[in-house]
């Protein structure tokens, strides 16, 4: 790959992003917005990264556009497995009924709600199990999807309210669903046997890629000597460690303190960091279709990474938790009951749902991860196909 040089330092990468990255109805605040610290000669992906997802007004996800959907005819972006089948909540909330009996608590909470389908199945779910859920707590950055989920939860009133942070106490079952791969990354750029964070410069009014030396490492060597881009995670690691000391200040003041419960795409550490993972795992979603460049199209597109969930099993640990289990969705699913469910089911519900569990649609590719600052307990979610000595 040739090198050219736009600024003394640091240095830019081939292959520019297009300059239709900047004609957009957001093209002139993204500027506004950027050329500070352009000015300054670098914009680090992860900042990058957090203003086009989350900038008011102008990111991805509070903006307007409709995300979550299953044809891009209805604008939507991409589909996650609550808009697939109903199943899965109602899988979901059979792990969801445990951990609240286990904790004692009557309490909810799900980050980063989306259409807020996913809180209505489980909802719907832990009713006809006769568990009580005195408040389902939704905290989301979004004014849009929240206006969303308000509209499609008026029926259970003032049983759900909402958050736009994590308070400091925290009881009850935590609840992510594609959560961790939204939010930033850090890219790590291995160019010609050197390590460089990649970030994003300015370069007559495109966004282009850029690196410069760092001291920062893949959290594992990376074997060979070969051009390697990959990324790593410290954001959704101290989100882990927020949380525990969320859980932890309930449990001092006498609560029961929580549970977590992750579900997202992504790799144990070994297999994250291969050799052959040599252009990393960022992608970017619009219109259900794919590609490999978030400098185009900013703030009208997702942004997203697989997770390493090796980092977040350590991370919780490192902060007094106990894993409760590591496994693929397929299996997690299976042992909340979702096949029995599916026989119950019409034909095309099934056929909906065998994708949720089909290796090749997201039954692999999607992991469960569960901890808890209670005492461990054997979590019926991992009972069979539990891989967390694989984290």
């Amino acid at each position: 790959m040739t090198r050219k040089s736009i600024l003394a330092s640091p240095s830019a990468v081939p292959e520019p992003a297009s300059p239709q990255g900047l004609v957009s109805p957001l093209s002139a605040e993204w500027l506004a917005r950027l050329q500070p610290e352009a000015e300054q000669g670098f914009i680090p992906f992860d900042r990058f990264m957090a203003q086009a997802l989350y900038a008011p007004g102008l990111g991805y996800y509070s903006g307007g556009r409709t995300k979550f959907g299953a044809l891009p005819q209805s604008g939507s972006d991409f589909i996650t497995a609550p808009e697939l089948s109903p199943l899965f909540g109602q899988a979901v909330a059979v792990q969801v009924a445990q951990m609240l009996a286990e904790l004692g608590s009557d309490e909810v909470w799900e980050f980063g709600a989306g259409s807020g389908a996913l809180a209505e199945q489980v909802l719907g779910a832990l009713a006809e199990q006769g568990v009580r859920v005195a408040r389902y707590h939704i905290v989301d950055l979004s004014g849009s999807l929240r206006a969303r989920q308000q509209q499609r939860l008026s029926a259970y009133g003032e049983q759900v309210c909402w958050h736009d942070r994590l308070p400091e106490n925290v009881q009850g079952v935590v609840l992510g669903n594609e959560l961790l791969d939204a939010m930033p990354v850090q890219l790590l750029a291995r160019v010609n046997g050197a390590w460089h964070e990649r970030g994003v410069v300015l370069h007559d009014g495109a966004l282009v890629w850029a690196d410069r030396p760092t001291a920062l490492r893949p959290p594992v060597e990376v074997e060979g000597d070969h051009d390697y881009v990959t990324e790593v995670h410290p954001q959704a690691e101290a989100f882990i460690a927020t949380l525990a000391e969320a859980f932890a200040r309930n449990q001092a003041a006498g609560g029961p303190g929580g549970c977590a419960l992750l579900l997202d795409y992504g790799f144990p550490e070994a297999e994250y960091y291969h050799p052959q993972r040599s252009t990393g795992t960022l992608v970017c979603h619009q219109l259900h279709q794919v590609d490999d460049n978030p400098l185009i199209a900013v703030g009208e597109k997702d942004i997203t990474a697989h997770v390493n969930f090796t980092g977040i099993a350590l991370a919780a640990q490192q902060a007094g938790m106990a894993v409760l289990g590591y496994t693929s969705q397929a299996h997690f699913l299976i042992n909340c009951g979702l096949t029995e469910r599916m026989q119950a089911a019409a034909l095309p519900q099934r056929a909906q749902a065998m994708k949720l569990i089909a290796e090749h649609e997201m039954g692999e590719l999607f992991k469960v991860l569960a901890f808890t600052s209670h005492p461990e307990f054997a979590a019926l979610g991992f009972a069979h196909g539990d891989r967390s000595h694989r984290l």
